[in-house]
């Protein structure tokens, strides 16, 4: 029987026994990552084991059944799945970012709506997301929603909708007729809801980011989900987004530090002028395997601290100020998490020689996918952040993406 397919649940949920289940996940995870991007094969086993293993659940209070975690709970357990392929742990961002909203709500009717959310994740539902457009100005929205006797009809098309092919539920947002945005959620299988796998970046490919047609779907009055983000206002959960991101770079070093030491012990061969008999015994190889494990250990670090930040401005009440200081913390990490990920996944081929480049190990999915996650955010624009605010006490943009 399939790892994936023999994961008991106990009655409890605790982060420590999600980490458990990751323990016997992951490894059949990791083992097809390599073979899965090389061919795309997309991981919808993957994706909806480790949800009914309860994942997401991990920052769910337990008054609701969840784990009742902490930011950095949840970004720990991210780095692991990002170990093992950072597409899957890319693909669940807009699972647990809907957590977050929902924890940081205070609309009316947030009770409600967490009490019926977080009940459905813990039946193991996935969240994917389409909100996101090209054609336009950064962040402009073209769909549009009308009303339609008691629900609604949409209409528009989207890109970089993350994790949907995998989903059960696909979020959006749409204008209605005045203009303003009105965000929604849909059953995957809603009729006129179109999802395509035509994400085409060189890495994150399977993370389907691809288009999201909504062909005048239907929207039904309770589907209509009520926005709480201000206008020059500054919420939790984009430090949080943004810290997920660095979370999968993250986990992109440790891979390819267990790439780097899978090739060294198994394939490498030492140069023909080298004093070693074998590739392990290389200094040359020792100080690259080295230098990639010390970039994997920072990026981890960083990440892991600005986690903390996150879960101090919890503490304090989601006070203004410690919100920006987490914006700006989760900004350093992204900076550092992002170099230290590239220069590791480059750093993998110092440990071999021409055969580290074989189609077969498909080590390049390193940088590739390190690449493409950094390119989400220009980094650059992140350590200006971090400048002005050291500079001026400037708090970063809050634009969505700090």
């Amino acid at each position: 029987m399939s790892t994936l397919s023999a994961v008991a649940q106990p009655a409890v949920i605790t982060v420590d026994e999600l980490n458990a289940r990751l323990d016997r996940l992951l490894p059949e995870i990791a083992a097809g990552a390599a073979q899965r991007e090389r061919e795309r094969q997309l991981p919808y086993e993957a994706v909806a084991q480790l949800a009914k293993a309860g994942v997401f659940t991990a920052r769910i209070p337990t008054r609701f059944g969840g784990a009742g975690g902490s930011v950095r709970d949840v970004i720990a357990l991210l780095i692991r799945i990002a170990s093992a392929d950072s597409n899957v742990a890319q693909a669940l961002r807009p699972g647990f970012g809907f957590v977050e909203g929902l924890l940081a709500s205070k609309a009316e009717g947030a009770d409600a709506e967490r009490e019926r959310w977080f009940a459905r994740y813990l039946h193991g539902a996935v969240v994917g997301n389409a909100g996101w457009e090209i054609g336009g100005a950064n962040g402009s929205v073209s769909a549009r929603i009308v009303r339609e006797g008691d629900h609604y009809r949409a209409s528009g098309s989207k890109y970089y909708s993350t994790g949907s092919l995998y989903a059960d539920w696909v979020s959006a947002v749409a204008l209605d007729e005045n203009e303003q945005p009105v965000s929604f959620i849909l059953p995957r299988d809603r009729q006129g809801l179109e999802l395509l796998d035509d994400f085409d970046a060189m890495g994150q490919r399977l993370t389907a980011s691809g288009t999201t047609h909504l062909r005048n779907v239907l929207v039904k009055a309770d589907e209509i989900r009520t926005r709480t983000v201000e206008e020059g206002k500054r919420t939790i959960v984009t430090p949080f987004l943004q810290v997920f991101l660095a979370a999968v770079n993250a986990g992109i070093a440790r891979n390819a530090l267990n790439d780097a030491v899978s090739f060294a012990t198994t394939h490498a061969r030492p140069i023909k002028h080298s004093t070693a008999t074998r590739s392990v015994d290389d200094p040359y190889v020792e100080l690259s395997v080295g230098d990639v494990s010390a970039r994997a250990f920072t990026a981890e670090a960083v990440v892991l601290r600005a986690a903390e930040s996150i879960d101090r401005a919890w503490v304090a009440g989601l006070d203004s100020v410690a919100v920006d200081q987490a914006a700006v913390d989760v900004a350093q990490a992204q900076y550092v998490a992002a170099e230290s990920a590239l220069k590791a996944a480059e750093l993998v081929f110092d440990v071999g020689g021409a055969s580290t480049t074989g189609r077969a190990h498909n080590l390049d999915r390193h940088w590739r996918n390190a690449r493409t996650v950094s390119n989400h955010n220009p980094r650059h624009w992140k350590a200006a952040a971090v400048g002005a605010w050291q500079l001026k006490g400037t708090p970063p943009p809050t634009s969505g993406l700090f």
